[in-house]
């Protein structure tokens, strides 16, 4: 192969190209890392999750669950629904937080770290210089 079209220049050009779509997917992943990040979202994920609820909880049924005050639940319920998580279900001046039954959001989540997995298995060995 000549100079431009070398083994190792393919693979960097394909390489690049992944490597853009990786960006991509890890903005549109953005929320969700947010909302995962945290340790106090992921507490409250997992006091929604044991509760069993099928109808979604109100935030002072979620406060008795957790050491939150309700402002601060209203605020982390307000990053996990605008990442897609949770949805609200209005019901007078009541309002019920569940999940999100798609998961589309982790599922995205799932498919970029996959993504990127296949990625770097596919990167040269470096740990011999």
């Amino acid at each position: 192969m000549d100079e431009g079209h070398s083994a190792e220049g393919m693979t960097k050009l394909v390489g690049t190209d992944e490597i853009a779509a990786l960006a991509r997917e890890f903005e549109q992943s953005q929320g969700i890392l947010t909302v995962l990040g945290d340790e106090t979202r992921q507490h409250l994920i997992l006091a929604m999750m044991q509760s069993g609820s099928c109808t979604g909880l109100r935030v002072n049924e979620i406060a008795q669950r957790t050491s939150l005050s309700r402002p601060a639940i209203s605020h982390h319920l307000r990053i996990m629904k605008d990442a897609g998580l949770v949805k609200v279900r209005k019901e007078g001046t009541k309002n019920f937080y569940y999940f999100d039954e798609s998961a589309s959001s982790i599922d995205r989540l799932v498919r970029t770290l996959q993504h990127a997995s296949r990625i770097m298995r596919g990167l040269p060995d470096r740990s011999e210089a």
